[in-house]
């Protein structure tokens, strides 16, 4: 590994026979290297300033024989106000004694008298050579040939509506023509981004990305980020706001002292033992070494003061319980429950928590869990049950320090529900995933996503809802209809003109046999994703002037355009007065108000009606399974 000093950028990747692996028609600093994008407070450009990060201090930390550690600082101080991002940078590189690859990592710090500032997105990038990889794996079933940076080029490709998505018109290999490129085709969630990469055939060389652990990402297990992308390119992301928008970029105010380390990280390279090894072998020694580095974390090696090593870290035990009398007489084990420490807040808080440490597992079948490696903090319990909504939080703070292991019991998740189900859309997962993802138009087509269970990835999925509905919106009819079939997974604008676009109103049909008209209904809306939206409410009658209930404007997620199926999660509780519900047939309207672009719109997760409690004496209602 050849690197810049006292820069820390990474020039050169010598491997099996190739003199370098990253890309050699680069500049030596645009090859492999850290960045952020930052603003001032009040700044209110859209991508704030993009600073590929070059250390001015270069340090051997450790040099033995069976370990290196380098180190490149970048240190601020109060005249490099307004010109660099206000934060002491210690990036650090490790290799190590027959190890295939390198260690990175790096420590961030803002000290306490210096200003404020946002920090939008922070990340390491590797720039591989496009004359030899050219076969991208993100996971077992996301795995493909991939275009050249070229097809991207004006003359080769054709801009569609945001510069990320390109359609291949006249690629240099024909067999991508008519095949749409776009690099947030390729994200993935937190908690599945273990391993993504490259493999080059000629030679066979496999250049793997590793994440051992997810404690030092944004968001939480669900966030997702970008992974591997035509160049051929390979990120780690640290910290982003895709998929979740304004809201997840960090703040730190005046007087705010904060420390943060991120990674390490481990770029791994890898060959084939015989020549007769077909190179999807590289992917799988890939995956067999994620699995030693993540049963090796946290790490003993870093030397840093900072990252903390197993013995500095505790753990926290626990069993998960569901209680909903509705569904059971007994509580429910927390089968796949995931379950999590992260900084103390209100429930569902994690998935916006950036400037700590989250630690993550899932429960097994009886809903016992174990969490160990925890840094020293205070932090409150968190969870999140598949199959029911809303999120749980444990009330008392949990405080961890060196070697402790805290057991906090048996912990009882009681869901929101004020009465029997009535009726349900969808399965409480947190994604649309279920709802009906229709084919992509034939003319703008990824490959990968043909038959594939992510068909959502695919492009211009938002202007098919027009053409299916091109001049009345879905009606669903409880008990008659499929959700699986019959409710679209996006409720996104239509578009009228040119650059006009109009609202919609979804509708759906039900029928009580009798109603407690003194009693109060819930509707639970829990939502998948949002982006500058509007969802109303109204009961059995659409020219109400005020709508029952209103969101009001919500989410900046943008996952309708960078093909996600969620993005931040919410519930929304509607009280339904029964004197508005009918004996017989009723509709409930949701109009998705503000259009202004193709990409607004909302993504339901889950839709329930519950009755009145059953401890009301008076006739409480009952439905029919049949709208008449």
């Amino acid at each position: 590994m050849t690197l810049s000093k006292p820069g820390g950028v990474v020039t050169g990747l010598q491997y099996n026979g190739v003199d370098n692996l990253l890309e050699v028609l680069n500049e030596a600093p645009n090859r492999g290297y850290w960045d952020l994008v930052w603003t001032a407070p009040g700044i209110t450009r859209k991508k704030g300033a993009f600073d590929r990060i070059e250390g001015t201090n270069f340090s051997v930390i450790v040099e033995t024989e069976d370990q290196i550690e380098l180190s490149f600082t970048r240190m601020w101080d109060p005249s490099l106000e307004g010109k660099l991002v206000p934060l002491n940078i210690d990036i650090r590189f490790v290799m190590l004694r027959n190890s295939s690859g390198f260690y990175t990592y790096a420590i961030y710090e803002h000290l306490k008298e210096w200003p404020a500032f946002n920090l939008t997105n922070t990340r390491t990038v590797f720039k591989l050579r496009k004359d030899k990889f050219h076969y991208m794996a993100i996971s077992d079933k996301r795995q493909r040939y991939m275009p050249l940076p070229d097809d991207r080029l004006q003359g080769r490709g054709q801009a569609l509506a945001y510069p990320e998505a390109v359609l291949l018109v006249n690629p240099v290999e024909p067999q991508f023509k008519g095949e749409v490129d776009d690099k947030y085709q390729y994200s993935i969630e937190n908690k599945d981004n273990r391993v993504h990469g490259w493999i080059s055939t000629e030679p066979p060389v496999g250049f793997w990305q590793i994440t051992p652990s997810q404690e030092f990402k944004s968001g939480g297990p669900f966030k997702q980020c970008l992974t591997s992308h035509v160049g051929p390119t390979t990120l780690a992301i640290f910290h982003s706001t895709h998929y979740s928008g304004a809201e997840l970029i960090i703040e730190f105010k005046p007087s705010e002292p904060w420390k943060k380390v991120l990674g390490p990280i481990f770029i791994y390279l890898n060959s084939l033992v015989t020549e007769d090894d077909p190179p999807q072998q590289l992917w799988e020694d890939a995956k067999q070494q994620m699995e030693t580095e993540v049963q090796s974390w946290p790490y003993d090696f870093p030397s840093s003061e900072d990252f903390l090593s197993s013995d500095q870290r505790g753990t926290v035990t626990g069993r998960l319980l569901v209680r909903d009398g509705y569904i059971s007489t007994e509580d429910i084990f927390g089968n796949g429950t995931l379950v999590g420490l992260a900084a103390p807040g209100d429930a569902g808080s994690w998935q916006l928590e950036c400037k700590g440490y989250q630690f993550w597992t899932k429960a097994n079948d009886k809903g016992f869990f174990s969490i160990s490696g925890i840094r020293p903090g205070i932090y409150n319990v968190y969870a999140w049950v598949p199959g029911f909504i809303g999120d749980y939080r444990h009330d008392a703070e949990v405080t961890i320090t060196p070697g402790c292991n805290v057991d906090v019991g048996t912990l009882v998740y009681e869901p929101p529900r004020s009465g029997p189900t009535f009726w349900e859309i969808g399965i409480p997962d947190r994604t649309a995933a279920e709802f009906y993802i229709p084919d992509p138009n034939p003319n703008y087509i990824n490959k990968l996503y043909v038959n594939h269970t992510d068909r959502f990835r695919q492009y211009g999925l938002w202007e098919r809802y027009a053409e299916l509905y091109p001049y009345n919106d879905l009606v669903y009819t409880v008990g008659v209809n499929d959700y699986r079939k019959d409710f679209y997974f996006a409720q996104v604008t239509r578009k009228t003109g040119n650059n006009t676009y109009q609202g919609s109103t979804w509708q759906i049909k039900f029928t009580l046999d009798t109603v407690g008209k003194n009693n109060t209904y819930t509707l639970r809306i829990a939502l998948a994703t949002a982006h500058v939206s509007e969802l109303q409410v109204r009961i059995n009658d659409l020219e109400a002037s005020n709508p029952l209930f209103s969101t009001g404007q919500i989410g900046n997620d943008n996952t309708i355009a960078r093909h996600g199926i969620h993005g931040l999660y919410g519930l929304y509780s509607v009280g339904i007065p029964g004197a508005q519900l009918l004996e017989g047939n009723n509709t409930i309207f949701l109009t998705r108000a503000l259009s202004i672009s193709p990409f607004q719109g909302i993504m339901y997760d889950y839709i329930r009606l519950e009755g009145p409690a059953s401890s009301n004496n008076e006739s409480l209602g009952t439905s029919s399974s049949e709208y008449k």
